[in-house]
């Protein structure tokens, strides 16, 4: 994979416009989906894709990884997938008399998911260490997993036969969850008229790399969160955790989170401190699949009324 150094912050700058502009010509007429993706990926959260098949999930995972210049697996996940079809498995060799680690696709940069919630819970929770820690452990081994390591996981929500729903400790791995939707209509005819988009992926270059996330995800952490900033966002936690249609609040992690993915949205909009439109942004995408709403409520909504229903300070 080729290099590419960041100079200086406005060459940084320059490349990570560029890069926001290529994934965009790939999926088309989605600025703000993409946008919350780069945030994600520049927060060190990994992402979830919940929509009908055919609206572009799996090209915005490949568009990342060409965009980014990352190692790209793909995981097909199905009921009979195991954990070791996930994170590898140790063979005996009878030519030295040991046994031999054999990585399976978690070892890369960035992996995609598909369909995570087709798999058994054993399964899916072959990957929670591995989103956790950066790590995965093999036989009383743990072996690091590459820098940066970015999960894109993808599930329909409408298509119930034979899935597995994901658990609410998995669920809360993902910094944020995304619906991508059906185009508007003349995204939709420029798709219609256009070339195949597994075409276009594989004519995109490397805009930012490995080297270059380090740096932003370093410029992220270093954004401002005002005093005032953060009494917004502990109102909005504690307004969750008083909801009367909630039965389990937002955690101080989901509020790390939550924070996180704010200043990560700051600076790619080019601040260096974190304002209440950035936080009201990232707050549903954040908040919603960590909800555990009573009997018959649905969790975005519920995100909806809180964060419409808290004042800013």
């Amino acid at each position: 994979m080729s290099a590419i150094t960041p100079l200086t912050d406005e060459m940084l700058r320059h490349r990570l416009d560029a890069a926001l502009a290529q994934v965009n010509g790939v999926l088309l007429g989605k600025p703000r989906q993409v946008k919350l993706a780069f945030a994600c990926l520049v927060a060190g959260g990994h992402l979830l894709l919940e929509d009908v098949p055919g609206v572009g999930k799996t090209t915005l995972a490949q568009a990342l990884a060409a965009t980014f210049d990352l190692a790209f697996q793909r995981i097909q996940f199905t009921s009979d997938l195991l954990p070791s079809d996930i994170i590898g498995v140790s063979v005996y060799e009878r030519e030295t008399s040991e046994f031999r680690f054999h990585p399976g696709p978690i070892f890369t940069s960035l992996l995609l998911a598909d369909e995570i919630n087709r798999a058994t819970p054993k399964s899916q929770s072959a990957l929670l260490e591995a989103m956790a820690e950066g790590q995965a452990t093999v036989d009383g081994t743990t072996y690091e997993l590459p820098k940066p390591f970015f999960v894109v996981a993808t599930q329909n929500p409408l298509d119930l036969a034979g899935t597995f729903p994901l658990p609410d400790s998995q669920l809360d791995r993902f910094m944020l969850r995304l619906s991508l939707d059906y185009p508007d209509p003349a995204a939709e005819r420029a798709l219609l008229i256009g070339e195949d988009r597994r075409d276009v992926v594989a004519t995109l270059r490397p805009r930012l790399d490995a080297e270059a996330i380090a740096h932003l995800r370093g410029a992220a952490q270093r954004v401002k969160a005002t005093g005032a900033l953060l009494d917004y966002l502990q109102a909005l936690l504690a307004a969750s955790r008083k909801h009367n249609d909630v039965r389990v609040g937002l955690s101080p992690r989901a509020g790390l989170a939550i924070l996180a993915a704010s200043r990560a949205w700051a600076l790619i909009s080019g601040r260096d401190h974190v304002i209440p439109e950035d936080v009201q942004t990232v707050f549903v995408p954040a908040a919603a699949h960590r909800l555990v709403p009573g009997r018959g409520s649905h969790r975005e909504a519920i995100a909806r009324a809180i964060l419409a229903d808290t004042a800013v300070p």
